[in-house]
């Protein structure tokens, strides 16, 4: 069995975070491992509290994990503070595991902020050129490149930007746009796109971290980049449109879609 190890905040509702990524390992039939760095209170509709682990403490979760079961690829997600950014980072730079998938998580699907605003360059500086695949959504990018976007010309202008900063893949995810959902992966040399007929339904919670999951559980399992990227979206979609419409905000995407269906829950 291929082990993937999650590094990112908790989302005690279940939909988001850790326990999103937990859930999307098992249903790929991975053993999934986690790294807590933030403790967040939050539900489908609002962030409530975010508690921080300290940076020792974060490594030394790490440690635990690469000292005993080594994963075969990382995700990373929420990283709130600079301090936080550093320590993963350092922990990756020390064990090199072979690929790294990095959701830039800045906000929660209702809005609220994830990461503190004036982190941002030390995500770019630290965490960034770490990424075998970084994948960004649309506000997020736009953050990181410096620039708007408001069509795929505009997504591939900031994937080239994105890249240039060190990262292998780029993965500018188009769920915040209209019309279908289109994503766009550049990889240094090549665009390749991804597109699917939009899910009308306001249940999408989760699905940032859980695509992430996907990604590098597809890559732990072998799949080349461009594939596991595909099969990961694949995989989101149809949990998108079995959608659990649970809680009183954006309810979670149905993680075990290949299993039961809405109406067995």
């Amino acid at each position: 069995m291929k082990n993937v190890l999650t590094i990112a905040g908790s989302d005690c509702s279940g939909g988001a975070g850790i326990q999103a990524d937990l859930k999307t390992m098992s249903a790929h039939g991975v053993f999934g491992m986690s790294v807590i760095v933030s403790v967040v209170a939050e539900n489908t509709a609002r962030v409530i509290s975010i508690e921080d682990v300290s940076p020792k403490m974060i490594e030394d979760q790490m440690d635990a994990v690469f000292e005993d079961i080594f994963p075969d690829a990382v995700k990373v997600g929420m990283l709130s503070t600079p301090e936080c950014m550093k320590a993963v980072a350092r922990k990756l730079r020390q064990y090199k595991p072979e690929h790294i998938v990095i959701d830039p998580v800045m906000y929660a699907k209702n809005g609220c902020p994830l990461m503190n605003p004036d982190a941002v360059g030390a995500l770019t500086q630290h965490v960034l050129p770490l990424a075998t695949v970084l994948t960004p959504n649309i506000p997020e990018a736009e953050c990181i490149a410096k620039m708007e976007i408001h069509n795929v010309a505009d997504m591939e202008e900031a994937a080239r930007r994105i890249y240039a900063m060190g990262c292998k893949n780029v993965l500018i995810k188009g769920g915040h746009g209209i019309g279908n959902a289109l994503d766009v992966l550049f990889d240094g040399e090549k665009f390749y796109q991804f597109e699917t007929a939009r899910i009308d339904t306001k249940n999408t919670h989760g699905t940032g971290c859980t695509l992430s999951s996907a990604i590098a559980s597809n890559l732990a399992l072998g799949h080349a980049t461009e594939e596991a990227v595909r099969l990961g979206k694949d995989y989101v979609t149809e949990g998108i449109r079995h959608s659990l419409a649970i809680g009183k905000g954006c309810g979670p995407l149905n993680h075990f879609h290949a299993f039961f269906s809405e109406g067995s829950v």
